[in-house]
């Protein structure tokens, strides 16, 4: 953890100074020092003791990520349960009833809430020193429920249904695994420990790098020896239709693409150890401006740092 006074326990100030620096144990502590009282505020407003809990685990992500607006330090505690209180009034909202006493007051929040809506993960790595520790809690999650949250969070791949056809799993395992998923990272952001991180965003460059390289070639018909360094021999490929190939029937669908007219634009790469995500427009010719559709996902699966199988995907037309 960052420096803190050795006697006694650290103040709220303490704490809040070394998780605005990236400490993400700090943060932690501030959370589990002040849970009772966020605690106390859902159970108030929810009425059910599983709805509050959830309420929790969101304020607790949405304090990750807006930790640097609190303008008194001395005041985290309120601040913490301000959060709380807008999480639950957000939930409210978009039930068919509400179950409270005074309905104006919660639709006269609506205007005023800054934390409405489910947390956004990117913009911690974009924003914040704690971007390392948050791909690194991600790292840490089961294949299962570190994909759906890369998806979920980190592309633009976000509906419950298209994160299901792409895992080819139903839509509630996807809710399920999305909740499992915020829970491990509030518990792990509660047990944090001080520990070197890996460099997220210089992971995220390389991968960006090579994507771009790929691509590149590919368009100049060298997409099998672009492939090659870093794609395993016996690399299985799941097409959008179901279908299985080996990397052998990649550069000749590429190629049949090219000679349609069809080019490839890299918008977003999304890197973790195990699982690598492309998303790429897929741009018709003019003459057949639906000949394609207008974009494709590429789920690389890592084994030993090659990809090991892929995974297509066509998202929905927005």
């Amino acid at each position: 953890m960052a420096d803190l006074p050795r006697t006694g326990a650290p103040g709220d100030a303490e704490l809040l100074r070394a998780a605005r620096a990236g400490d993400a144990g700090c943060l932690g502590l501030l959370l589990a020092r002040h849970r009772a009282g966020m605690y106390a505020v859902a159970l108030a407003l929810l009425g059910h003791s599983h709805d509050a809990e959830d309420a929790v685990q969101d304020a607790a992500l949405i304090a990750l990520r807006r930790v640097g607006d609190v303008r008194d330090p001395e005041a985290v505690g309120p601040w913490l349960r301000m959060v709380t209180r807008n999480v639950c009034r957000g939930r409210l909202r978009r039930m068919s009833a509400v179950p409270v006493a005074d309905v104006a007051d919660v639709a006269g929040s609506a205007a005023t809430d800054r934390w409405d809506g489910p947390p956004d993960p990117a913009e911690v790595i974009d924003r914040h020193a704690l971007r390392d520790w948050v791909w690194n809690a991600i790292e840490d999650l089961s294949p299962g429920l570190r994909l759906v949250t890369m998806l979920r969070y980190f592309t633009d791949v976000t509906s419950y249904e298209d994160i299901a056809a792409l895992c080819a799993t139903p839509v509630g395992t996807v809710r399920s695994r999305l909740h499992q998923a915020r829970s491990k990272l509030v518990d792990a952001l509660s047990d944090s420990v001080d520990r070197a991180h890996d460099d997220a965003t210089a992971l995220s460059s390389l991968h960006f790098e090579m994507a771009a390289r790929t691509l590149a070639d590919a368009h100049r018909g060298r997409l099998a020896s672009a492939l090659s360094p870093w794609w395993s021999p016996q690399a299985d490929v799941t097409w959008p239709t179901g279908r299985h190939t080996g990397i052998d029937y990649l550069p000749t669908a590429f190629d049949h693409d090219l000679s349609d007219g069809v080019r490839h634009e890299l918008l977003n790469v999304v890197a973790g150890r195990e699982v690598v995500i492309w998303e790429a427009a897929l741009h018709s010719p003019p003459e057949d401006p639906f000949h394609c559709p207008p974009g494709v996902v590429w789920v690389h699966f890592l084994d030993r740092g090659r990809v090991s199988r892929v995974r297509l995907y066509h998202p929905r037309r927005r």
